[in-house]
C-alpha cells in the first residue's frame, strides 16, 4: 500500500523568502520611481519658469533685392532689455544680411515689422536668437 502525505514538507516548496523580496523589490522600485518622478518635474518647473524671454520669427517678405521686411514677436519679462540677431540668406545660403534688434520697454510682449538692408537678393531669413541684457540666451 502506498503511504499519501497530507501536507508537504516545510519550507521545500514555501515562497516565504521570495515573498520577502519581492516586497523589498516593490518598495525600493517604488521609491525610486517617487524620485524620479520628482527630479523630471524639478528640471520640467526650473525650465519653464526660467524662459524669461522667447522670440519667434512669424514671417518674411522679401521687398527688393536690397530690402526684406521681418514680422518678429518677442515675448518678455516686462522690465527686460536685450537684442535679437537676424540674418538674410541668398539662394546659394550666402550670408547677405545680418542685424541686431534692440529691444526695451516695459511692455511683455513686442510685436514688430523690422527690415533688413540686403547686399544682394534673399531667399530666406533666420532668426539666430535673442539675449537679454542678463545673459539669458533663446
Amino acid at each position: 500500500m502506498t503511504a499519501v502525505r497530507e501536507a508537504l514538507p516545510e519550507n521545500r516548496y514555501g515562497r516565504s523568502a521570495d515573498q520577502r523580496a519581492d516586497r523589498k523589490l516593490k518598495i525600493i522600485g517604488a521609491v525610486l520611481g517617487a524620485v524620479l518622478l520628482g527630479v523630471v518635474g524639478w528640471i520640467g518647473y526650473g525650465y519653464v519658469t526660467g524662459q524669461g524671454l522667447s522670440a519667434e520669427m512669424i514671417k518674411f517678405k522679401v521687398v527688393s533685392d536690397q530690402k526684406v521686411q521681418v514680422h518678429l514677436e518677442v515675448r518678455k519679462d516686462a522690465g527686460a532689455k536685450g537684442y535679437c540677431t537676424l540674418r538674410a540668406l541668398s539662394e546659394d545660403s550666402a550670408e547677405v544680411a545680418r542685424k541686431d534688434f534692440r529691444f526695451d520697454g516695459g511692455t511683455e510682449r513686442i510685436d514688430d515689422i523690422l527690415t533688413l538692408r540686403t547686399t544682394s537678393r534673399a531667399t530666406a531669413v533666420e532668426l539666430l536668437g535673442c539675449t537679454d541684457d542678463g545673459g539669458a540666451s533663446s
